[in-house]
């Protein structure tokens, strides 16, 4: 057993050194084509694109990988554009490019007030009668995420874009999920909900 640890213990380390292997100052010259959409510090000027700034690394770095992976015939995220983007990053690249959007600062979003009571409600505890897992549970109670587990930072995050990805999520057109999570969380959610959740997470800080 404790080899079992022990190795375990190794290999959680290798994998930290491999998270913490970006650099920023290369990732900000090799953000250069990422501005027009992203905006040069990540706070993408419109909705129609995500903010990068303040996301974790991790996070980042296997979103890039499974562009890559879904462009070039493998399991991964499937993006016309992003695939497009991708296609000439090397993993060393990714890892750069995620290290400096995520040491950027997002720029805040206020939560609705008409929205606060319902989606803390179902943000933070769920509904039990549906089998709506509590989000708190693993993107955290404002919404910071968990860097190690790479679940997603969404605060101040555009919640156009939390909606969208919900409802991809329950579609199954966005797949890339561990083990199904977001898919079976989603499946349970109606359109009133996604539409409550999106604006609350995004204004959490």
């Amino acid at each position: 057993m404790k080899k079992i640890i022990f190795t375990l213990a190794l290999m959680l380390g290798v994998v930290g050194v491999a998270q913490a292997q970006g650099d920023i100052e290369a990732g900000k010259a090799k953000a250069a084509t990422c501005v027009a959409c992203h905006g040069a510090d990540g706070n993408s000027p419109t909705d129609m694109y995500p903010k990068l700034s303040g996301q974790h690394a991790s996070y980042l770095a296997k979103q890039l990988a499974e562009f890559k992976a879904a462009a070039t015939g493998g399991e991964g995220r499937a993006n016309a554009i992003m695939g497009g983007m991708v296609m000439s990053l090397s993993e060393q690249d990714m890892l750069d490019v995620a290290a400096y959007f995520a040491s950027q600062a997002i720029t805040p979003i206020a939560t609705p007030e008409e929205v606060i009571e319902q989606g803390a409600a179902l943000y933070q505890g769920g509904d039990i009668e549906r089998g709506v897992t509590a989000c708190m549970a693993c993107h955290g109670p404002r919404g910071e995420g968990l860097e190690s587990a790479k679940f997603p930072s969404l605060s101040g995050q555009y919640p156009s874009y939390i909606a969208a990805q919900l409802k991809m999520f329950r579609s199954g057109e966005r797949n890339n999920d561990p083990n199904g999570m977001m898919r079976g969380v989603a499946a349970k959610l109606t359109d009133k909900d996604i539409e409550v959740l999106s604006q609350y997470v995004a204004g959490l800080r």
